[in-house]
C-alpha cells in the first residue's frame, strides 16, 4: 500500500519534477481546516493508486520557495504533475469523486 509522502523545497525537484510516475502534491497548512477535510480522502487515494500516482504533500508554512515556485494562492491546492509538468490544479476541498476524476484525467 502506498502512503502519501512529505516534500520540501530541498526534496521538490526530485520527487515531483523527476518523478517517472505521476505525481500529486497536496500543498496544505496544519491550520487549514479544508486541508485536515481532504487528507483521509487522499490517504484512501494513495492505496488505491498505488504504483500509478504518487501522493505528496507540502506544508505551506514551512516551504515558502515551493509555494511561490508553484503560483499557489489559496490552500489546499492539488497540483498534477506528468513528466516534470504541471497538468492540472484543484483549488479548495472537493468531494473523492472530483479527485477520481483528475487523477484519471493525469493518467489518461
Amino acid at each position: 500500500m502506498s502512503t502519501v509522502t512529505s516534500v520540501t523545497d530541498a526534496t521538490f525537484e526530485a520527487e515531483v519534477l523527476g518523478s517517472e510516475l505521476p505525481v500529486v502534491v497536496d500543498i496544505w497548512a496544519a491550520w487549514c481546516g479544508p486541508c485536515k477535510a481532504i487528507a483521509p480522502i487522499l490517504d484512501q487515494l494513495a492505496g488505491e493508486y498505488a504504483d500509478r500516482v504518487k501522493i505528496v504533500k507540502v506544508d505551506a508554512d514551512r516551504n515558502p520557495e515551493t509555494v511561490t515556485a508553484v503560483g499557489v494562492t489559496s490552500i489546499p491546492t492539488l497540483g498534477f504533475y506528468r513528466n516534470g509538468e504541471r497538468v492540472g490544479v484543484l483549488i479548495g476541498a472537493h468531494p473523492k469523486p472530483v479527485y477520481i476524476a483528475k487523477f484519471e484525467e493525469m493518467l489518461a
